[in-house]
C-alpha cells in the first residue's frame, strides 16, 4: 500500500499532548478505513503536525481523521518512506523514554535543507583524485555536523539538518576545504556552490520538502556567491547564536523580497526558457516589476543582465543535453531556444571555451 504524509495547521491552544491523544484516536479506528498510522511530527513553535500513514488512498486518510476527531488535514501527499527517513530520521514512533501511558512526541518536522552543486567546464582532463578525496571529506564533515545525505550524484548533493547552526557551519567548512584544494583542480573550470533554505515537509507542492529544495537549488544555480542562504536560515541562525552572522565574499543571504523575486523569476524562466520567440521584455510582467527594475534586481541578484541571464540559462541546459548525447548541434540549439545553430555555437564557445561539436566528438570518440 502507498504511504502518505499529511499536514495539519493547528490552533495556538493545541499542545504536544493534544496531538498525542488525537494520534491514539486515529489508531483505534484506523482498521475501519484500511489505514495504518506509522508516526507523526509536531512543531510547537509553528503549530503544525504531520502524520505518516499507510493507506489505500488520500481519501481514506481524510475519512479516518474526520471520523476519529474531525481534525481534517490541510494537505496530503504521497511519499517514499526511505526518503522520509532520510529527511526526518524515522518512519515510526520514537521509543517512549519516559515509559508513560501516552507517548508524547514533540519532534518538529522542520528541517534546514542544504544543496551542494559542482559545475564543471566541458572537456577538462585533470587528475580526478583530488575531487574524489574532497567528496570523502565532505561526507565526513556532514556526518560530524549531523547532516543526513538524502540524494547524491557526481555533481549534486542534497542534505537534511535538524540544526540550522550545524548546517551553516558545515557549509562554511565545506567551502573552505574546497578552496584548500589548491593546484589539484583548475579553479576557473570547477565551481562549487552551496544553497541553504529551511522549511516543512508538506506544503502546497506535490513532493516532500519540494519548496525548500527548489529554493536551495535555485540559489545555487543563479544567485551570486559561494554560499547563499535564505532569509529564514539567517533569522534562525541569529536567534540561536550570540554573534550575528557575518556576510561577505563567501557568504550572502537573500532578503525575503529577494527570495520572492527569485521564485517568480525562476517559475517563469523554467516555463519559457526554450521558446525561441521568448524576449527578455516578456520578463517584467510575470515578476511584477518594470524593465528598469528588472534589470537592477537581476544584476544585484545574479550579476547578469536579463539577456545574459536567459542566454546562460539556455547554455547550461544545452550542456546537459550535450553531455547526454541527446541530439546533434542543430537539434540541441533549437531545443534550448536558440534561433540558429551558428549563434548557439558562438555563444557556447564564448562561455565554455569549446565548440559544442567538440564535445559531441569527444563523447563519440
Amino acid at each position: 500500500m502507498p504511504i502518505f504524509m499529511d499536514r495539519h495547521d493547528v490552533s495556538d491552544t493545541v499542545t504536544a499532548e493534544t496531538i498525542a491523544n488525537l494520534h491514539q484516536q486515529d489508531l483505534k479506528i484506523q482498521d475501519q478505513f484500511g489505514c495504518k498510522g506509522l508516526t507523526y511530527w509536531f512543531d510547537e513553535k509553528r503549530k503544525t503536525a504531520f502524520c505518516l500513514i499507510e493507506a489505500p488512498d488520500a481519501e481514506a486518510i481524510l475519512n479516518m481523521h474526520n471520523h476519529s476527531h474531525g481534525q481534517v488535514p490541510h494537505r496530503v501527499i504521497e511519499v517514499d518512506p526511505g526518503i522520509v527517513e532520510s529527511f526526518l530520521g524515522r518512519i515510526e514512533d520514537p521509543e517512549n523514554a519516559k515509559n508513560t501511558e501516552l507517548n508524547i512526541i514533540n519532534d518538529p518536522g522542520f528541517r534546514t535543507i542544504m544543496v551542494i552543486t559542482v559545475k564543471r567546464s566541458p572537456l577538462i582532463h585533470n587528475d580526478p583524485a583530488p575531487m574524489q578525496d574532497y567528496y570523502t571529506t565532505v561526507l565526513n564533515l556532514l556526518n560530524a555536523y549531523e547532516g543526513t545525505p538524502v540524494k547524491q550524484t557526481e555533481n549534486y548533493l542534497l542534505v537534511s539538518f535538524k540544526s540550522v547552526t550545524n548546517a551553516l557551519r558545515a557549509a562554511l567548512e565545506i567551502q573552505l576545504r574546497f578552496t584548500e584544494l589548491g593546484d589539484g583542480i583548475p579553479y576557473n573550470k570547477v565551481h562549487l556552490n552551496i544553497g541553504l533554505s529551511a522549511g516543512v515537509p508538506v506544503t502546497e507542492k506535490k513532493l516532500i520538502f519540494e519548496e525548500a529544495i527548489k529554493l536551495a537549488e535555485r540559489m545555487c544555480r543563479v544567485v551570486k556567491g559561494y554560499i547563499v542562504i535564505s532569509s529564514e536560515v539567517k533569522e534562525l541562525y541569529n536567534s540561536e547564536n550570540l554573534n550575528a552572522l557575518q556576510e561577505g565574499e563567501i557568504l550572502t543571504s537573500l532578503s525575503q523580497a529577494d527570495g520572492q523575486f527569485l521564485t517568480l523569476l525562476m517559475d517563469y524562466t523554467e516555463a519559457v526558457w526554450n521558446d525561441t520567440h521568448f524576449k527578455v521584455d516578456d520578463f517584467s510582467k510575470p515578476v511584477g516589476c518594470s524593465k528598469s527594475q528588472l534589470y537592477r534586481k537581476l544584476m544585484a541578484l545574479t550579476g547578469k543582465s536579463p539577456n545574459a541571464f536567459i542566454r546562460d540559462y539556455r547554455l547550461e541546459e544545452a550542456l546537459t543535453l550535450l553531455n547526454k548525447n541527446a541530439g546533434n548541434v542543430s537539434e540541441i540549439a533549437f531545443e534550448t531556444g536558440f534561433s540558429s545553430p551558428s549563434y548557439f555555437s558562438k555563444c557556447f564557445q564564448s562561455r565554455y571555451g569549446h565548440m559544442p561539436s567538440d564535445l559531441l566528438s569527444a563523447k563519440a570518440g
